[in-house]
């Protein structure tokens, strides 16, 4: 007969964190969240890899594209660009994230001179934005012709029919930078000029950028970016266990710094092998992440099997069904819990330490620091980034309410059969583990996470602590009762806000 586990399997909502001494010098603005992304030997040398934030993104098409990469980045974390697409449209993404360069904006509003009004309108509708780049092939790298922007037209005297080559601001009247610029330079030039935006052209006269006035104040500082040694983003990719001898060399080519294995179970010979095949060719340090997990045997198995990093959690998104469709996973904080202490010995064992990333589960902002405190060097977040704009997700209104796509990799959308194995002889998956929803929309990435690691930051004052190491040593805990829980938020009052 199967063998009982008599653990309940409990979430993150079911602990609450009791408070340790604050002392004095525990202001916040102390706080460092600076984490280990990778495996290094404790205690004799510094990881080699330390993300600035303790947060990644999804590996999802709803979630982590290149503007992803771009955004997350800045705020000193990282994404990882989704796999569930073509090699060759993968890698775009992440030579995109690498070549970003801060206050450089790749133009994704372009034209053709005889395309008409109607189809700026169109795209303004489409895209936010009112400055549209006029290149001979319509594209982001075309030779540039002109430009229009919301000054160049009146649609009240204008008809939608007419074409833009009527209309624009030519090239010969467009002030422009040569590639190769210094972010400073062009500022100089938009102050100079008055102007709101500055292309960006090459010696042949093809777009590079845009770089605009709106944003100056917004690129003066990025303190927690997190990038490589030639000072560009650092950007993840997921990557899986089918095509990954195809795969792997194309993204490493591309750029990417570091990989993860996608899989909704880790435990597999089939992980194994995808690691295995990573290091042999591009050495043992080349940093890949493996997952998921749930308990001391799975972390044991990537552990050996030389993963960088492990992901720990099966069915705990908030889009993933793979619980209810086949009866496989275990509450996030039972999961962290179990696997942290294995990780713990086995860096006793080894002098090995192997960061543990807690991918699901997280519903409120203040799970983020249970994650953390329960062992989890850092946090993987689908639901949490699908809401910003920087995700791939279209922005919709929906009941009145403003709305993004949020889809799960196990759903018949992304159709990620090289994820999920539930597929029959037509190619058709035969049951789908993810859902395809909404999320409320939340805006810009950073006013976000700088509001959620704010947070996180208190709690960890509360606890007496001013790094995640310290937290982690620190942390007591108490597990709530469901009257506790209904206790710990507003009631018995009649609220404002309803």
């Amino acid at each position: 007969m199967a063998k009982i586990d008599s653990e309940l399997s409990r979430t993150f909502s079911e602990y609450l964190l009791l408070p340790n001494l604050t002392t004095r010098e525990m202001g916040t603005e102390n706080v460092s969240l600076v984490t280990p992304l990778i495996k290094f030997r404790k205690g004799e040398e510094e990881c080699p890899m330390q993300l600035n934030i303790p947060m990644v993104s999804a590996i999802m098409q709803s979630v982590s594209g290149d503007r992803m990469a771009i955004g997350l980045a800045r705020a000193g974390g990282l994404a990882f660009v989704f796999n569930s697409q073509p090699i060759e449209s993968q890698c775009e993404m992440v030579v995109r994230a690498k070549k970003y360069k801060a206050g450089f904006v790749s133009s994704d509003s372009n034209l053709k001179p005889d395309d008409k009004l109607s189809d700026i309108l169109r795209l303004k509708e489409k895209t936010g934005h009112s400055t549209v780049a006029i290149t001979d092939d319509g594209s982001a790298n075309g030779k540039l012709l002109g430009i229009v922007t919301s000054r160049d037209y009146r649609v009240s005297r204008l008809s939608r029919e007419t074409a833009i080559k009527e209309f624009m601001t030519p090239i010969s009247e467009v002030v422009y930078g040569e590639e190769g610029i210094s972010l400073s330079e062009a500022n100089d030039i938009i102050w100079e000029h008055k102007i709101n935006q500055l292309p960006i052209l090459d010696k042949e006269g093809r777009m590079v950028a845009f770089v605009f006035r709106k944003d100056y104040d917004r690129h003066k500082e990025n303190p927690a970016e997190f990038l490589d040694d030639h000072k560009r983003l650092m950007v993840g990719a997921g990557i899986n266990t089918h095509d990954y001898m195809d795969r792997v060399p194309a993204l490493i080519e591309a750029g990417a710094d570091v990989l993860c294995v996608d899989s909704s179970d880790g435990f597999s010979e089939w992980q194994k092998d995808t690691l295995d095949f990573v290091h042999e060719h591009y050495g043992p340090d080349f940093p890949v992440g493996g997952g998921n997990v749930v308990d001391e045997k799975g972390f044991r198995f990537l552990a050996e099997a030389g993963a960088s990093f492990i992901k720990v959690g099966i069915g705990g998104g908030s889009i993933c069904i793979t619980r209810e469709q086949k009866g496989i996973g275990r509450g996030q904080a039972s999961a962290l819990l179990a696997v942290a202490a294995e990780r713990d010995r086995y860096f006793e064992e080894t002098g090995v330490y192997i960061p543990l990333c807690s991918d699901g589960g997280i519903v409120y902002d203040y799970h983020m620091a249970l994650a953390l405190a329960m062992g989890a060097d850092f946090v993987m977040l689908g639901r949490y980034f699908a809401r910003f704009d920087e995700s791939p997700g279209r922005t919709l209104s929906v009941n009145g309410n403003y709305v993004k796509e949020y889809w799960g990799e196990g759903s018949e959308r992304a159709r990620n059969w090289q994820r999920y194995e539930s597929v029959g002889d037509d190619g058709q998956m035969l049951f789908a583990e993810g859902v395809d929803s909404y999320v409320p929309y939340a805006g810009k990435l950073k006013d976000n996470v700088d509001k959620s690691l704010a947070k996180v930051s208190a709690t960890m004052v509360s606890c007496g602590a001013l790094t995640i190491d310290e937290f982690q040593k620190k942390a007591r805990m108490v597990v709530v009762s469901p009257t506790s829980i209904v206790e710990g938020g507003a009631h018995d009052v009649i609220r404002k806000d309803t």
